[in-house]
């Protein structure tokens, strides 16, 4: 487990037994033990033998903060109910829904991941409506010893919050900071699909500056203390980002041409940035696959179609 303050620390979760890919926060107080983003249920058994080294039983657990409801981030809440049904579960109120009924997340789920979702992400169980704890942003929860700013950042998701501890200036940011898995400031902003939505994002990051956090901490990967240089890379990545898939759609050819043009683009785009060692871990953060579909989904709302 990783230290970020006091009180505040992270581990590694080891998704597919690979690392930084999905990392977990933990807040203590006295009398509280929080999560941030607890990951998947396929990750079950290191979360407990992580908080178990740390002297904490998911019975400890009282609360669970979700910046949003992806598998990733969100999938094993249900079953920590099954072990602890006194956790309140704190999300926006647009993921609500789905956690309390999750077979549409799990249908549209399906369509991405095929074969592969019970070996990525495990079983996603419902939550009991009388566990959940709305948001809508604005909101600010004593969460133990501390009290954490609320905010709607949406962008990459559109029941997307993002939760700021002023006293200790760690902002906990999701997937709306972007996924920076080394040590280079390369922050790329994962882009699935169904509702990317680029200029909300861009409002999102000014919201999350103007808390003037001094730690970003980032669901894939870890605690970044550069948050100017980190946020200000992101903009600039999701420019890119958004233009590079605009020109693979207007260049035309079938929707496949169009996904292979842009994961060929891409790849070479992120060793451009970071070293060969340390490129891969933003495919696995991220699928290259998965942000085109988002992408194009953002363009064909907006009307752009390739050539024919």
């Amino acid at each position: 487990m990783e230290t970020i303050t006091r009180d505040i620390s992270y581990f590694d979760l080891k998704h597919l037994n690979r690392p930084r890919v999905i990392a977990t926060a933990v807040i203590q107080s006295p009398n509280e033990v929080a999560l941030v983003d607890p990951g998947p249920s396929s990750c079950l058994e290191t979360l407990r033998a992580s908080l178990a080294d740390a002297g904490i039983t998911i019975r400890d657990v009282q609360t669970l903060l979700l910046t949003h409801i992806h598998l990733d981030h969100a999938g094993a809440v249900g079953s920590l109910l099954q072990e602890n049904p006194k956790i309140e579960v704190y999300v926006h109120e647009r993921g609500a829904p789905h956690m309390i009924d999750p077979s549409k997340l799990l249908s549209s789920a399906s369509r991405l991941y095929g074969d592969a979702m019970d070996r990525l992400w495990g079983p996603f169980l419902p939550v009991p409506e009388s566990n959940i704890r709305l948001l809508r942003g604005g909101e600010r929860l004593a969460c133990g010893d501390r009290e954490l700013t609320v905010a709607y950042t949406p962008g990459h998701a559109s029941h997307h919050v993002s939760f700021f501890d002023r006293s200790s200036g760690v902002a906990f940011v999701g997937d709306v900071a972007g996924v920076r898995t080394g040590r280079a400031v390369f922050a790329m902003p994962p882009t699935p699909p169904p509702d990317i939505d680029i200029e909300a994002w861009r409002d999102s990051v000014e919201i999350i500056r103007k808390w003037q956090p001094a730690t970003l901490f980032v669901t894939h990967f870890g605690a970044h203390e550069d948050p100017s240089a980190h946020l200000d890379a992101l903009m600039v990545h999701l420019s890119a980002m958004k233009e590079m898939s605009r020109a693979c759609i207007e260049k035309g050819g079938s929707e496949s041409d169009q996904m292979s043009r842009f994961v060929d683009e891409m790849r070479i785009y992120i060793q451009k940035h970071v070293p060969d060692s340390e490129s891969h871990l933003y495919g696995r953060a991220a699928p290259i696959d998965q942000c085109w579909l988002g992408l194009a989904r953002y363009w064909r709302k907006r009307g752009v179609e390739g050539q024919r």
